[in-house]
């Protein structure tokens, strides 16, 4: 449906394609970067991690992704252009959840990020609350 939508704004097949190699490629379980398009998704879609992205407003009824999220009080990702790095920082609040619960379900998102990164040439960290991870 993508495509065409992207066709009827006209846009020519070779930047369509590449467009849909890079949504069909960015999931976790069977995705990476084959692009510079894609890796960018990648990086943006797997570092999207932050309490606005919970709907639920009762905790008892969070799973853990929800909680996951809740717990990310700030979430900053920057781009170093002259050191050629980019920087997932978190605050994850740990009265709502341990960081180990971050990497149960977010460890293959962040290999995917660090592997994209990689594909750029360039460094991917991972910080949260101060400590550098990766």
């Amino acid at each position: 449906m993508a495509y065409h939508i992207l066709k009827d704004m006209g846009m020519p097949v070779e930047e369509r394609t590449e467009i849909m190699m890079a949504i069909g490629n960015h999931d976790e379980n069977t995705g990476t970067a084959v692009s510079d398009i894609s890796a960018a998704l990648i990086l943006a879609d797997k570092s999207d991690v932050h309490r606005d992205r919970v709907l639920k407003s009762n905790l008892s009824t969070f799973d853990i992704h929800d909680k996951v999220n809740y717990a990310v009080t700030d979430a900053d990702l920057k781009i170093d252009k002259a050191e050629r790095r980019i920087v997932l920082k978190l605050t994850i609040d740990t009265k709502i959840c341990p960081v180990l619960d971050y990497f149960e379900i977010f460890m293959d998102r962040t290999m995917m990020s660090k592997y994209a990164a990689k594909y750029l040439n360039i460094w991917f960290e991972l910080l949260i609350n101060n400590t550098r991870l990766l």
